[in-house]
């Protein structure tokens, strides 16, 4: 079990732990309902949910999805190489450390205050293969080798938003190049009625990869409500109908786009350049309360 910066072993019924941190104000906020769970929250919005003693065990519904894209990116219990840009409470990293033992993991968070605060309160199993850099998501990308990944997930938010320069096609290609031969890319996408930002990152994968697939809540789709949806993107077919059935199967079952519906979806959005790139539309007040 974790221990405190007194020694004293943490348990999840302790009050909340408050601490600045580069992006603002971390709260490791304990789960009343699971004895040493916690959810991270930076700046009032909520970043990711950690149990320690169950670390297969994803509570959030977009982290959930990326769960099924992590379950299908290779045969079941396989090991792979994993990129994960964005690290929060180090969540999605753990589950395929607990669910595909001896993968060989890269986290890139350039939040080294944060980093700091979860391997203290929330320490990585030391014999998980999971090596972290506290760099920006693209410098930490540049460093992976050629075709060295199975798997990227792309999960950076920036005060709420995703940062301009992880939408554009030039991030597209240096993720690319990391990827095998077959290799998977996901991206967690938040965005609103008209959907113009969701729109346009489907168009910009589209014009790097031949594979898509979107899964997100029928009412995020429709343009009803802001929400987070997930992107998954390949050269070779993806499982599109194990994925369907997993996301029907969720809590708040999802739906999965792709082919031509897809494509129609995304209403005429053109690929995003680096010089075109904003970040994700900030969310409305209301989706944190």
């Amino acid at each position: 079990m974790g221990k405190s910066r007194s020694g004293r072993r943490r348990q999840a019924g302790d009050a909340a732990v408050v601490e600045s941190v580069d992006g603002g104000l971390a709260e490791l906020i304990p789960d009343r309902e699971r004895a040493r769970a916690w959810t991270l929250v930076v700046d009032g919005a909520p970043q990711s949910h950690v149990d320690l003693d169950d670390p297969a065990y994803l509570s959030f519904e977009y982290q959930r999805r990326l769960g099924h894209v992590i379950d299908l990116v290779a045969p079941q219990g396989r090991p792979v190489h994993a990129v994960h840009l964005g690290g929060g409470a180090f969540t999605l990293a753990r589950y395929v450390a607990a669910t595909r033992p001896r993968s060989t993991q890269q986290v890139v968070e350039r939040d080294a205050g944060l980093v700091q605060l979860v391997r203290r309160e929330l320490p990585l199993d030391p014999n998980a293969r999971i090596r972290v850099r506290s760099v920006d998501a693209r410098e930490g990308l540049a460093k992976v080798p050629d075709g060295w990944a199975d798997l990227v997930i792309t999960d950076v938010f920036s005060g709420a938003r995703t940062p301009a320069h992880l939408t554009s096609t030039e991030f597209l290609d240096d993720v690319r190049r990391a990827l095998k031969l077959g290799g998977v890319y996901a991206a967690n996408l938040a965005d609103g009625p008209p959907l113009a930002h969701l729109r346009g990152q489907i168009a910009t994968a589209a014009a790097r990869f031949g594979q898509l697939a979107l899964v997100a809540d029928p009412t995020v789709l429709r343009g009803k409500r802001f929400g987070n949806a997930v992107l998954v993107a390949s050269d070779q077919p993806l499982p599109v109908a194990e994925l369907t059935r997993r996301a029907a199967s969720d809590p708040h079952p999802g739906r999965v786009e792709h082919g031509r519906a897809l494509t129609d979806f995304t209403g005429g959005a053109v690929p995003v350049t680096d010089l075109a790139a904003v970040a994700s539309p900030a969310p409305p007040a209301s989706v944190f309360r």
